[in-house]
């Protein structure tokens, strides 16, 4: 009998991943992963991983199968939180959510597991793979969700052949409506518990309310770009927007922020800057001057680029088989952030890394998130955004 370890959230999707395993004959034991011990910085009245390691135990309970707990608060401190705080202030908009994949579930997670006696982890991921033998060699392939609504593909775009290998995505062909059904039917507790909204590693509490706790305010000014200006700042300046003097010609100052480092592309709401005829859209940061710049609705040419770059040392290909020779341009569809439709794209390598052209421009390309590209519903590589 295969052993499975799996992560069981206290949430409907990982509760449902166990009992399909363990219906499926394997030896299934539950492990719930906390990941955040600081209590100075949970702002809710709730503790929410105590209140979600509550759920995952009557899971286990309820499914007759081994739950323990374990504390990975240390090593999501080193491997996510500090470097997520190293990111925004650089004026970079890191992706917790994939961090923890790559570092945490499909790393330390998966070693704990192995050292347990497991043949497998599981998660409750809306994501499906296949392995596939090419020159007799195993691939494994990591594929998008039945569910398109709930397609996490894309949360995984981090992880590598040998991970994958050791990892199974139970309800990867359900639609989220029949994991809720199913849950409900043998009677889990968590069958009508709303999904997390809040940060991967302390539940409840939203990321603006984290990062001020951490990063200092700092005053600066809030400067609106024409849109009649779109071609200088496409041709000028990137969005990071370093070095770029403004004048009144191009733009002109309109209110005060607290810190450019809280802020990101394509945001709206936190500016509190009225008075316009169209709502201000964030369409750069300085965080070495710490100005903020934004222009007028939601389709200012400020918040379009026809593409972007990796650099060499943020490629990573799932898919290590299909990696793309040097200057050979290759069409694959893209996603540059959880939920998006797919678009086209052609990409090529140089020395100096990964050049992504978008058939049509895209809007709020952040650095410091990460793009993936796919054939057809197959997750072939991914990078951080420059």
């Amino acid at each position: 009998m295969k052993t499975v370890v799996v992560g069981l959230s206290g949430g409907v999707d990982s509760s449902v991943a166990a009992y399909i395993l363990k219906n499926k004959g394997y030896n299934v034991i539950g492990l719930f992963m906390r990941n955040w011990n600081d209590e100075s910085v949970i702002i809710d009245e709730d503790c929410p991983w105590i209140e979600d390691s509550n759920d995952a135990l009557q899971v286990a309970e309820i499914l007759e199968i081994p739950f323990q707990v374990i504390d990975f608060s240390k090593e999501y401190k080193e491997r996510i939180v500090d470097y997520m705080f190293k990111e925004y202030q650089n004026g970079r908009t890191p992706n917790p959510d994939i961090l923890c994949n790559r570092e945490i579930k499909f790393d330390l997670f998966l070693k704990k597991a192995i050292e347990l006696g497991a043949d497998f982890v599981a998660t409750g991921h809306y994501c499906r793979k296949e392995e596939i033998t090419i020159d007799g060699n195993k691939i494994q392939r990591l594929l998008a969700g039945k569910d398109a609504t709930k397609d996490q593909s894309y949360f995984l775009c981090q992880v590598n052949q040998y991970q994958l290998s050791k990892s199974l995505f139970p309800i990867g062909d359900m639609q989220k409506s029949e994991v809720r059904k199913l849950a409900k039917e043998i009677g889990l507790n968590t069958a009508e518990k709303k999904d997390s909204q809040g940060l991967c590693f302390i539940g409840k509490v939203k990321l603006p309310t984290f990062l001020q706790q951490f990063l200092k305010p700092k005053t600066g000014k809030v400067v609106e770009i024409n849109a009649e200006n779109s071609m200088y700042l496409k041709e000028n300046i990137s969005n990071k927007f370093e070095g770029f003097s403004y004048s009144s010609s191009i733009g002109k100052v309109v209110g005060d922020h607290n810190g450019a480092h809280y802020y990101t592309i394509g945001q709206r709401k936190g500016l509190n800057i009225g008075g316009f005829p169209l709502p201000l859209f964030i369409i750069g940061t300085n965080v070495k001057e710490n100005i903020i710049y934004v222009g007028q609705g939601e389709d200012h040419p400020g918040l379009y680029r026809d593409g972007l770059t990796v650099s060499k040392e943020n490629i990573h290909w799932v898919r290590e088989d299909l990696k793309i020779d040097f200057d050979n341009p290759t069409d694959y569809n893209s996603r540059i952030r959880y939920r998006q439709k797919l678009t086209p794209c052609t990409i090529t390598i140089n020395e100096f890394g990964l050049k992504v052209s978008f058939q049509e421009s895209q809007r709020g390309i952040t650095p410091g998130q990460f793009i993936s590209w796919y054939k057809n519903d197959e997750l072939i590589g991914s990078g951080v955004i420059n």
